[in-house]
């Protein structure tokens, strides 16, 4: 904003002064001025302090100007970048698809490390026992001793029951958090609710204002009859600024549920195949969380009459679908320096006439660094719906991100052929992912899709290990097809 308007500056006082500071402070600052040159027809600097006082002490006015004072400096909180597959179509009476590109990255300014308040909610039930407990327990160690001395720790272990093997604190003396985890033996069944709960618990002691908070999950199994109650508890995590990741070990568990349980805070799931993979996986999703520069980013997905979402995925920092099922997508964090960075698939109803298709794109974030909640973004993108449209290449990046989305699709498209019992289509649609994936390059996937299009033909379904190795290994090849942009670029 211009100097000539920054009225809290010109009083010298802060935007959320009370109407008796914003009093005190004109008259100090008018008796500084001789009584002779208080006139705002001949003295300029006496003019604007009495523009500012006559704005700020006006509750309506001043309500009115803090708005624009908002909407003026969110343009300097983020860098939003918007590519389209497209600029122009053609006049035809069927839908037609354009694809938009949306980039959200951080200001060019130093990052300031937050602290991080994380819980680690970790399965302990009997089918961990053996390497894959050994593993997580080896893997949190190291976790631990890479912690600084202003981050908050807290260790939950569960079965049925819920055990808090570290409580929530500051970690001075790794080698006693490490002899506690220890000390966790594996035993009874999966009831992950009773791990989110203890763990949310844990969260709550630090003040969540002044941290990144985090929850972890790692499980190995289905949860048992409590799964809508998880699904509550993360929508009510998500309100509250706190994210949730969760990681599943092994073949046996349920990725469609751990897809919504990070879902409402825009989190990741992800597969873990081997239990010696769990500290990369651990240390990839603790890598950004230190540096947030933003929080509960989402999208508004209400865009116009005649323009839909169809399919959302976000590509940066990690692969994962994004829900359709409420008002918003929720596209988590803004991390560190890196984009966040999601593709829309949008569904164009059919035009008769020539027009202009306003679509405006407003995103939504908390900034806790200036301590801002539900600052808002614009973009309008322009589509124009023409009699005769030249055929437009769309850019790179987006060409790429489509290419591998889709394979993903298709692979999530055998599954649900699968269980409605369409092997045929089933089976024809694996094969093209097969040939899909031997194309690009990706021989080990082409491969596990050759397979599973045996097992469809001679079983009647896929293998739980293939589904999740084609579901994980094509949703991978999304994050790799997306080039990470630099802002200083």
């Amino acid at each position: 904003m211009d100097k000539e308007f920054e009225y809290y500056t010109i009083l010298g006082v802060k935007p959320q002064a009370t109407p008796e500071e914003i009093r005190a402070a004109f008259n100090s600052l008018r008796r500084q001025i001789p009584t002779e040159k208080q006139d705002k027809a001949t003295n300029r600097a006496y003019a604007r302090l009495l523009t500012a006082y006559e704005v700020l002490s006006n509750p309506e006015r001043r309500a009115t100007y803090d708005s624009l004072l908002v909407e003026t400096r969110s343009l300097e909180l983020v860098n939003l970048q918007i590519t389209a597959s497209r600029e122009r179509i053609q006049l035809s009476d069927t839908e037609q698809v354009v694809y938009l590109l949306v980039d959200i990255l951080p200001p060019k300014q130093e990052m300031k490390q937050r602290p991080l308040n994380l819980s680690l909610v970790l399965d302990r039930s009997t089918s961990m026992q053996g390497s894959r407990l050994s593993h997580v327990k080896t893997a949190v160690e190291l976790i631990v001793n890479k912690l600084t001395k202003a981050d908050t720790l807290s260790i939950v272990s569960f079965s049925d029951r819920a055990e808090v093997v570290v409580p929530a604190g500051k970690v001075e003396n790794p080698l006693a958090v490490i002899g506690q985890l220890r000390s966790v033996q594996p035993s009874g069944g999966t009831e992950i609710y009773h791990g989110l709960q203890a763990g949310l618990q844990e969260l709550r002691k630090a003040d969540p204002a002044k941290h990144t908070n985090h929850l972890i999950l790692l499980t190995d199994g289905h949860t048992y009859g409590d799964a809508q109650q998880c699904l509550e508890l993360a929508r009510r995590m998500a309100e509250n600024n706190i994210g949730l990741s969760a990681f599943g070990l092994g073949t046996e568990w349920n990725d469609q549920f751990l897809d919504e349980l990070v879902s409402p805070s825009g989190g990741q799931s992800d597969f873990i195949e081997q239990p010696e993979e769990i500290l990369e996986h651990l240390q990839k999703r603790i890598q950004g969380l230190g540096t947030i520069y933003a929080q509960n980013v989402s999208i508004k997905t209400e865009l116009h009459k005649k323009v839909n979402i169809k399919y959302a995925f976000k590509l940066e920092p990690f692969a994962q679908p994004l829900a359709l099922d409420d008002e918003t997508l929720h596209l988590g964090n803004l991390e560190g320096r890196a984009p966040l960075s999601a593709l829309l698939e949008l569904k164009v109803a059919p035009h008769d006439v020539e027009t202009r298709v306003n679509i405006p794109l407003e995103i939504v974030a908390d900034i806790p660094g200036p301590q801002l909640r539900q600052q808002t973004f614009k973009h309008t993108y322009c589509l124009y719906v023409l009699s005769e449209a030249s055929k437009e290449m769309p850019p790179d990046d987006i060409i790429d991100a489509v290419r591998v989305m889709n394979m993903y699709r298709m692979n999530e498209k055998v599954w649900q052929e699968v269980e409605a019992g369409r092997l045929d289509a089933a089976s024809t649609r694996m094969h093209h992912l097969s040939t899909r994936l031997l194309e690009a390059g990706e021989t080990a996937l082409a491969h596990q899709a050759q397979r599973e299009m045996a097992r469809i033909a001679n079983a009647g379904t896929m293998s739980l290990e293939g589904r999740k190795k084609l579901k994980y290994g094509t949703r991978a090849l999304i994050n790799r097809a997306k080039p990470n942009k630099d802002q200083h670029d």
